[in-house]
Formats: structure tokens, C-alpha cells, sequence
């Protein structure tokens, strides 16, 4: 495959910056198609971006046969059924995150691109970003000694969409959309790089709650994991705080320091021994995803891999439904 003509089923919100842009500034790639059901926020869309053609019916877009690679940025419970459609079309297939509303739909996905040999690839962009790479090459090089456990800090106070002060209902805490709530949306990326940074995480539980009662999903979790290094994990999340007790970030514990690092809030990484504290900035680029796409198209052309596929996507759907099992 010399040069992909990307396709997106679902041009919304993440696909502005995120996303979409950066297919046209990789090597070898360009966005040639998008669908989305609303008409004119697909020709809206395709006009502001200069895209080529556009769609209000996915398996038009599939079918089209100017497009040789598909990318789903609906919401999680179409992800199956979609990327299951492409595969079977032929086209290498790249899926938002989390990869599916739970790990049984994950594995059919995986399941069809084994059986087709059609690549599956999932969104997990942080196993490609600089910062991420930062952590891990720290962690790797044992600046902290052997990690012994991590915790997970996450409190928010509720968006106005999750108060309904917003136009449009948040799919996210709507757990037949979602998969379950604001959880599954951020705790996926979460897991899915600590199994990057240190390996599968072999057992978890956890503990759920609905406490302030603003949408169907869970509002507050807490949970225990365990990896088969032997390292430990915990974590709490809370998404009903005020914005005085706002905090979000994840500490590495080890024999010889601690590391603190944030998922979705700054750009600092916070190192610290018996030698001192240092404070490291690793910036962001504009298109986040950009990094992770370029490996993708890398591997579609024999020239690289993607550190994320289908079979790592699916871990953090498994963790997840482990922590909020019945």
C-alpha cells in the first residue's frame, strides 16, 4: 500500500484538532472522505477541512473505492459495528477509544481482523506522544529505582453538559452509548498506558457509586489493580467536586524516588530522589494524534508498527469491566 486515502466515519468534535488535520500532514496520507448522519455538518466539515467528498451513510463511505483506510470517531456503541463493516470491506480500520462499549465487542473486532488479516488499530495516542515517551523512558531507565505501586488522582467538578446546561446531551455519561461513564471516556487512556509503562495488569476490582445523581452513570469509583510484575496500583475518580478540589495526576512510587505525571492536564513531569526535585516539560504537538497516525501509516506501508492495535486496545476495556463488575 503506497499512499492511504483516509476515510472518517464521524467528523465530529475530537476530529477537528485532534485528529482529522493530521492526516493531510503525514507522509503518504491525505483525508479524502468523511461521513457523518446531519448533511450539513458533513459538507460543513468537509468545506472548513478540504476534504474531497463527503457522506451521510457509513457504508457509502466504506464502499468508496477512492478510500482505502477507515477512521471511526463515533461514539463507542457503533465502534463495533463499524469497524467490523470495514474490515469485512478490506480496509485497514482505525477506532476512537475505548475500542468498544465492553471487551466482549472488542474481541469480535479482533476476532474479524484475524480472521480477514485487515489491521485493527485503536486510538490510545499517548503510547506515541513525547511527553508519555518521556515517562517511560525514565521509568525504564529506573530513575526512581524498581516502581513498587502507582496511584490514580482524578477530581473534576461536573461540565455544563453534565449539569444540562448544554445543547446537546453528553453521550459519555450514558452508559448505553458509553460503555459506562466519564470512567470509561479517561480511565481508559489511563490504563492503557500504565500496561504500555509496566506491563498487564492481571487483576482489578473496584467500587461504584451514582452520588450526586446529575446522569444515569457512575459519578465516583474507586479500585485496586494488580500487575503481573508485581507492582500495585490504585486509583480514585470523582467527577461531582468543586473546582477548589480540582486535581488530576498519577504518581509512580519506586525504591528510589517518586515520578508524578498528568494524563490530561499539563505538560510537567515531576521527578524526585534523594538528589532533589526536578521538574521536566515536554510540550504537546498541535494534533495530538498526529504521532500515533504517522505509526500507523508506517506499518500499513511495511515501513514501521503501531505500538497501538486491537490487541492491546482491548486490555483497558477488560480492566475497566473488571472495576465496575456487579
Amino acid at each position: 500500500m503506497i499512499h492511504l486515502n483516509w476515510g472518517i466515519i464521524g467528523c465530529g468534535d475530537v476530529t477537528e484538532v485532534k485528529s482529522g488535520p493530521a492526516f493531510n500532514k503525514i507522509p503518504h496520507s491525505s483525508l479524502v472522505a468523511v461521513m457523518r448522519r446531519d448533511a450539513d455538518k458533513a459538507a460543513d466539515y468537509a468545506h472548513r477541512h478540504k476534504v474531497p467528498k463527503w457522506y451521510t451513510d457509513a457504508d457509502a463511505l466504506i464502499n468508496d473505492p477512492d478510500v482505502n483506510a477507515i477512521y471511526i470517531a463515533t461514539p463507542p456503541d457503533s465502534h463495533a459495528d463499524y469497524a467490523i463493516r470495514a474490515m469485512r470491506a478490506g480496509k485497514p480500520t482505525y477506532v476512537e477509544k475505548p475500542m468498544a462499549l465492553n471487551t466482549a465487542e472488542c474481541e469480535a473486532m479482533n476476532q474479524v481482523s484475524r480472521e480477514t488479516g485487515i489491521p485493527l488499530f485503536v486510538a490510545f495516542y499517548r503510547r506515541a506522544l513525547p511527553y508519555f515517551l518521556k515517562v517511560k523512558e525514565l521509568i525504564d531507565q529506573k530513575a526512581i529505582g524498581d516502581v513498587r505501586y502507582v496511584h490514580i488522582q482524578l477530581n473534576w467538578e461536573p461540565a455544563d453538559r453534565e449539569l444540562g446546561k448544554a445543547s446537546v446531551p453528553n453521550w459519555r455519561v450514558t452508559p448505553a452509548v458509553s460503555g459506562g461513564g466519564l470512567l470509561h471516556d479517561l480511565a481508559s487512556h489511563q490504563f492503557d498506558f500504565l500496561e504500555f509503562l509496566l506491563g498487564p495488569v492481571q487483576s482489578a476490582s473496584g467500587i461504584t457509586r451514582n452520588q450526586a445523581g446529575l446522569y444515569e452513570a457512575d459519578d465516583v469509583v474507586v479500585a485496586n489493580f494488580a500487575f503481573e510484575s508485581g507492582v500495585l496500583g490504585s486509583g480514585n475518580w470523582c467527577w461531582t467536586v468543586n473546582k477548589e478540589q480540582r486535581l488530576e495526576q498519577t504518581q509512580l512510587i519506586g525504591s528510589t524516588g517518586k515520578l508524578t505525571f498528568s494524563f490530561f492536564e499539563n505538560f510537567v513531569i515531576k521527578l524526585e530522589t534523594e538528589s532533589g526535585t526536578e521538574e521536566i516539560t515536554v510540550p504537546f504537538p498541535e494534533h495530538v494524534q498526529q504521532p500515533l497516525i504517522e505509526l500507523i501509516v508506517q506499518e500499513l506501508r511495511g515501513e514501521g508498527k503501531s505500538p497501538s492495535t486491537g490487541e492491546t486496545g482491548i486490555r483497558s476495556s477488560q480492566i475497566l469491566d473488571w472495576i465496575t463488575a456487579p
